[in-house]
């Protein structure tokens, strides 16, 4: 009870205080200001500890104006200081710093591919028709030189060879006579009853008239060939690439990854021979994944979960990676990939190996040697640039995520443009991986897809959209290269060598690799000197205030004190003037109160001759007397007692 009768007392007490201080309050508004605002600056200027102020209301009339002028000068150099310094601030600009280290360093992820993505005996089967229709347009337009400067007829045989019109009647390979821009003439290639002979007696011995006059193109049609357009190439070669590629596309986007992957290179077939820091490895050592451009790709030291990292414990070749390699060149697709070689890229551990754009070529019968050094990047994170730290403030959802990779601007931008995709053709792209509740593009299901793909990628929007929305890492670490090669092997030792390799691939004592199949290759770092390249701000709080600080005491000779004496006068102004505007709108309200008399005030006689004869009239006799309205009945309860509440006094020191 006394603990519950002490909380109440303080409650009751802490009310009365509170109601004390409102009241005066309030009779401080009923009062109004005690002082001017030119009191209030005369005030200021005697006592602020800024030398201009003072000066004003000290000197002379003469030396006051100039004092006046000088502290108005000053104050708006200080201002100006001060915008500058605050936008300096607000730049966020950064410096860059270089360091050089020495340490033992982590070996760098290793992917290598084989440029050809399957063996060709593997998929031979799915791309007979393919084949055939290239055979046959090659052999219609004779784009061979091997002919000479003059073009034949075609092969009467490949010229009536019955075609699948499911395979190219959706973007048929043409030529288009430009001879008359008026009338300009289209020639489908797989068109049996097209007659070349027209093409090929007007160009007969005249190998430039026709470059000039006929362009190989692909037809992209859509809304059922009602609207079509053509993709026109300078070279017959590429053109014949291009079309294969979107044909091959369409047959392997149906098929599932898995056969993909027994149709591809393996591991034991491609990696003879493995040795890293002078201790042997083999392909086990190596993590597969399949890559759309490449097919069967392995990744040396990827570091993903459970994978101790692998450092390399000294610098030169000898304690790099070396490896043997065999891209059998015979099982090659030879129209999807014309180059021979393997494909190699270094990058960061559980990154994902974007050869296509970042990777380098190794060539069979030689031997590349890599030396590396390494260069990290630092930058800064937000406000000081827009780099992000895992991509997950990116509005994009990450499509290599299934690898298990950390977030790149390739990753970025690829995912950026697969969406698109999705978004505007319905469907996927085949050579990018798969967005979640999507299928790859193919010409029975998406007969409209070419002529969309082709679209978004010569869009600049398109492209601008992606680039604006993906940012660069804030951490990264790239690595220079150089590169150099030799034969390999020589003319001497390729007889025991060929010999040994064959044995140890399929233990055959017959030689089965060959010079245009076999490399090697040494990965090592050139030295342990690694070079940091990191951000740090120009500018920080401390930075800031001290410059501000500067100016003020420089110009006007003032510190924060004199800031705060400032804010101070500005307060007491702000509530002059709500103090003034209250006064104003109290004597308005007065003023409506007041009665209105259209007659002057009577005199004192007038006041006690009326109030002494009842029958007094005033001498204005053409007034009209107003009648009295009726009294209302007297209202009881408003006589009877009740208690009033004390009010507590307030004395005129508390005031």
């Amino acid at each position: 009870m006394t603990i519950t009768s002490n909380i109440s007392r303080h409650s009751e007490v802490m009310i009365k205080r509170t109601k004390l201080y409102f009241t005066r309050a309030l009779h401080r508004m009923q009062k109004g200001p005690g002082y001017t605002y030119k009191e209030l600056l005369v005030w200021f200027c005697n006592n602020t500890n800024t030398h201009g102020p003072k000066r004003i209301v000290s000197e002379g009339p003469k030396k006051r104006v100039m004092w006046f002028i000088l502290t108005l000068i000053f104050a708006a150099l200080v201002f100006w200081q001060w915008g500058v310094v605050i936008q300096t601030y607000l730049s966020y600009g950064v410096s860059v710093s270089l360091s050089i280290g020495f340490n033992t360093m982590v070996f760098p992820a290793v992917t290598v591919c084989n440029v050809n993505p399957f063996k060709y005996s593997r998929v031979k089967h799915l791309l007979h028709d393919l084949d055939q229709l290239v055979d046959t347009a090659l052999d219609r337009i004779q784009f061979s030189s091997q002919h000479g400067s003059g073009i034949p007829a075609p092969n009467n045989t490949n010229q009536n060879v019955t075609l699948d019109p499911s395979l190219w009647n959706y973007m048929p390979l043409v030529v288009i006579d430009e001879h008359d821009p008026n009338n300009t003439i289209v020639y489908n290639i797989f068109d049996s009853s097209t007659d070349y002979s027209q093409i090929n007696n007007a160009t007969k011995g005249n190998q430039t008239f026709y470059a000039e006059r006929y362009k190989v193109a692909i037809e992209l049609c859509t809304n059922n060939r009602t609207q079509c357009s053509y993709r026109n190439f300078t070279s017959g070669a590429q053109a014949i690439k291009d079309w294969y590629l979107l044909q091959f596309s369409n047959i392997f986007s149906k098929i599932p990854e898995e056969e993909k992957v027994k149709m591809g290179y393996q591991a034991e077939d491609m990696i003879l021979t493995c040795m890293f820091g002078g201790q042997p490895c083999s392909y086990r050592n190596f993590t597969h994944i399949f890559h759309q451009d490449y097919g069967n790709c392995y990744i040396f030291n990827w570091g993903q979960e459970g994978q101790e990292l692998l450092e390399s414990a000294n610098p030169g070749a000898d304690f790099g990676l070396k490896m043997v390699l065999d891209i059998d060149q015979k099982e090659y697709i030879p129209f999807l990939q014309s180059t021979a070689a393997a494909r190699i890229i270094l990058h960061q551990q559980r990154s994902f190996p974007f050869l296509k754009d970042l990777g380098i070529y190794a060539m069979p019968g030689t031997e590349t040697s890599i030396a590396v050094l390494e260069d990290q990047t630092q930058h800064l994170e937000a406000p000081y640039s827009s780099c992000t730290v895992d991509g997950s403030d990116i509005p994009v959802a990450n499509i290599y995520s299934k690898f298990n990779s950390s977030y790149s601007i390739q990753s970025c931008l690829r995912s950026c443009f697969q969406e698109i995709m999705v978004k505007y053709c319905k469907c996927a792209y085949y050579l990018f991986p798969l967005l979640n509740g999507a299928h790859y593009c193919n010409n029975q299901e998406d007969p409209d897809w070419v002529p969309c793909y082709y679209n978004i990628w010569d869009t600049v929007s398109h492209r601008e959209q992606c680039i604006n929305m993906c940012q660069q890492p804030c951490n990264d670490s790239n690595y220079k290269m150089t590169i150099s090669m030799a034969d390999w092997p020589s003319a001497a030792a390729e007889d025991w060598i060929f010999h040994v390799l064959s044995y140890e691939k399929d233990t055959s004592l017959d030689i089965t690799v060959n010079r245009d199949g076999i490399m090697r290759l040494n990965i090592y770092f050139e030295e342990f000197n690694y070079r940091s390249i990191s951000e740090s701000p120009t500018t920080n709080v401390v930075w800031l205030l001290s410059n501000l600080g500067g100016q003020f005491g420089f110009w006007m000779g003032g510190s924060v004190l004199c800031i705060i004496e400032f804010g101070e006068i500005i307060i007491d102004c702000i509530w002059i003037t709500i103090l003034k505007i209250l006064a104003w709108i109290r004597d308005r309200r007065q003023k409506k109160r007041r009665p209105q008399y259209n007659d002057p005030p009577p005199t004192v006689a007038e006041l006690v001759e009326a109030y002494s004869n009842s029958g007094f009239q005033h001498e204005d006799s053409n007034q009209v007397s107003t009648p009295i309205p009726g009294t209302p009945p007297p209202n009881y309860d408003s006589l009877r007692l009740k208690q009033i509440d004390a009010i507590d006094v307030i004395s005129s020191d508390d005031e």
